[in-house]
């Protein structure tokens, strides 16, 4: 009896696992709200500060000592590399830069984020990614055309001002999870927000 009670309460608790582990699964974008604290230049609300200034990795130079440093890398996304940004699976219809309705629900997030109190003197650069499915080439016009398509939906449907915004497509060059040639990743068909401070 005591075995068919414990065995009861596990089977429950695997279960309201299985469920919480399903929602957060579901879940795959940011909210609005969790898209400004990935992207707010500090994480002190009363800062006097606007400059990004994110937590550097153990073992990184401090916030005085790296401004002393030499300028970083050229290469765009290198160069905001440390930057505060966040990541959305934004889904397209395939091969093309037309926006799915789910696509937009996750835009639409996107932009109120961007428009708040918190974001609105901030500029942003949007990259686009694409898995490694296909050719080179192929790859970097669709990237660049899915992060034009992010950027205008935003201007129009946020008018946020199209000084605020950039894009830049990719390619497969900056794959979020390493996979070998023509390889389908969902992770690496991504848009990337970075904050670019004002």
């Amino acid at each position: 009896m005591r075995n068919s009670a414990i065995h009861a309460t596990l089977a429950s608790a695997l279960l309201a696992g299985t469920a919480l582990f399903g929602t957060a699964s579901a879940q795959t974008n940011p909210t609005a709200q969790q898209i400004i604290n990935q992207l707010k230049p500090s994480g002190m609300l009363n800062d006097p500060t606007r400059g990004i200034r994110p937590l550097a990795p153990q073992g990184a130079m401090t916030p005085a000592a790296s401004e002393s440093a030499a300028p970083m890398a050229k290469h765009p996304v290198e160069q905001n590399a440390t930057a505060l940004s966040t990541n959305l699976n934004i889904d397209f219809q395939s091969g093309s830069a037309k926006l799915t309705p789910q696509a937009i629900a996750s835009l639409d997030q996107l932009g109120q984020a961007l428009t708040s109190p918190t974001l609105a003197a901030d500029h942003f650069k949007i990259v686009g990614h694409t898995d490694t499915v296909g050719n080179a080439t192929t790859n970097q016009v669709l990237s660049e055309l899915r992060a034009a398509a992010v950027k205008s939906y935003l201007e129009t449907k946020f008018n946020i001002a199209s000084t605020r915004l950039e894009s830049q497509g990719v390619g497969a060059s900056d794959l979020l999870v390493q996979t070998p040639p023509n390889t389908a990743e969902q992770r690496n068909r991504r848009v990337q927000v970075i904050n670019l401070g004002q």
